[in-house]
């Protein structure tokens, strides 16, 4: 089997967003190419690999201090698909994509998530009314954290 060799400048972005957003772990995966950095304690630890079997998922991975359970296992909540930024307007000033009581419609734009310096816009998967927005603008993501509840 051929080994890949590491991309040094996205292991360089990677490391730059965990510190830039204060966050423990950022994965990236292309589908052939999985990169994973974390910090524990002080110094950053780099991990790469090529998927090859199912075993790599063996590490518990620590839930955010932000997910409230409940939150999390609720069936109207929409939950980050990526670690980056949330931001709930298009730009600085403007006024907000949705706010709690709004009703919104599927494929409507609830917010932005900032990742690798990319905006990716987080869709309503259902329509509905919003009960509750769990981010803040701003605010650091996880991925499977639970952004907004749609009911």
């Amino acid at each position: 089997m051929a080994t890949k060799s590491i991309d040094s400048e996205t292991v360089r972005e990677l490391a730059h967003l965990l510190d830039e957003t204060n966050l423990t772990e950022i994965e990236y995966d292309t589908g052939s190419v999985r990169i994973r950095v974390a910090r524990q304690g002080l110094p950053m630890a780099v991990h790469h690999a090529i998927p090859a079997a199912p075993a790599v998922a063996a590490a518990p991975v620590a839930q955010p201090a932000a997910a409230v359970p409940d939150d999390a296992s609720h069936p109207g909540a929409v939950t980050s698909p990526m670690v980056g930024v949330a931001y709930l307007a298009p730009e600085p000033g403007a006024a907000k994509f949705i706010d709690v009581g709004a009703s919104v419609s599927e494929g409507q734009t609830l917010m932005l998530i900032e990742a690798m310096k990319t905006f990716n816009p987080i869709r309503a998967p259902r329509g509905g009314k919003v009960t509750r927005l769990l981010v803040s603008d701003g605010q650091p993501v996880e991925f499977g954290e639970p952004l907004v509840i749609i009911e």
